[in-house]
């Protein structure tokens, strides 16, 4: 018998509309990476290579959030019994770790080129950012609406990448009709280095919600406290502790309990009325839910409390 058959629960994650929605994603900015790179080789603009460099971390974060999602429909095995959901979220990690670490890069080179200011060709950096403009108008638009079919950290990473992209194409075209109009080649570096600010504050928001996943925090959507107080009132409950709540990834969640019941009372019917209020109210479909009695178990004092207020 397959481990696997052990779970009432599969622990995969079936995402059809972002796994479509990232190959047409993926597709786009691959070409118009190569593009980009090209034209900010021959323009010598760095706003337009630091928008072809955070292109080429576009396709890495995309292959790695494909990967993710080809990863959660893998079922659990002997060695991962939760299955592979959480590589979606070390996806969405080193998707905003890589976010961080460009943004800082194009900081250190936009001072560089303030000290050492370059000509560029502002027609050709125009053109191509132009077009770069409308590819990731249609980019953020369709990862936008998939995320909202599809609540996905992982799309969400994806999503602030060609956010920070539309952000730089607008930079770009900024750029170039400031240099116009004023001839002062600082604009360049210096709008570049705005949009590294923006994409940082971006990559940073990732990393944070990722690393909340990834130290199994409780998510900010429950409160434990009322999770408690709600456990507390199923009927045969006289005591709720080691409540465990975290999520493994994006809208899986698995919580634990140690409860104390009434002796006059049947455990498994208090079990199935935590699991349904779980299920129900709180949208938690992986419970596990321990019965004890201090009696029997030691519990140390907080078990010789409970036995004496209730003597």
């Amino acid at each position: 018998m397959k481990y696997a058959d052990y779970h009432h629960l599969d622990h995969v994650k079936e995402q059809q509309k972002s796994k479509k929605t990232l190959w047409i994603t993926l597709l786009l900015t691959l070409f118009f990476t190569i593009v980009e790179v090209v034209g900010g080789i021959l323009s010598n603009s760095l706003a337009l290579l630091s928008d072809s460099a955070h292109m080429i971390s576009d396709v890495f974060a995309l292959g790695l959030s494909m990967t993710a999602i080809y990863m959660a429909t893998r079922k659990p095995n002997q060695k991962y019994t939760f299955g592979f959901l959480r590589f979606e979220i070390i996806a969405s990690f080193l998707n905003g770790l890589a976010l961080a670490i460009i943004a800082i890069g194009i900081f250190i080179e936009g001072i560089n080129r303030m000290i050492h200011p370059q000509d560029v060709n502002l027609q050709l950096m125009l053109l191509i950012a132009s077009i770069g403009l409308v590819v990731n108008v249609v980019l953020t638009v369709i990862l936008s609406r998939s995320t909202k079919e599809e609540d996905n950290l992982n799309v969400k990473s994806a999503l602030w990448h060609f956010f920070g992209d539309l952000l730089s194409s607008v930079g770009v075209i900024t750029s170039a009709v400031l240099i116009h109009f004023t001839g002062y080649y600082i604009f360049d570096p210096l709008i570049s280095m705005v949009i590294g600010g923006i994409i940082f504050v971006g990559g940073a928001k990732i990393i944070r919600e990722s690393l909340a996943v990834l130290m199994e925090s409780v998510p900010e959507k429950f409160d434990l406290d009322q999770i408690r107080a709600d456990i507390g009132t199923v009927e045969g409950v006289e005591d709720v502790h080691e409540l465990h709540l975290w999520a493994v990834t994006t809208d899986h969640y698995s919580l634990t309990a140690h409860v104390f019941v009434r002796e006059n009372i049947q455990p498994f019917c208090v079990i199935m009325a935590i699991n349904h209020l779980l299920k129900t109210k709180y949208g938690i479909e992986h419970s596990t839910i321990q019965i004890e009695d201090p009696a029997i178990l030691d519990h140390g004092e907080y078990g010789k409390k409970f036995l004496l207020q209730h003597a």
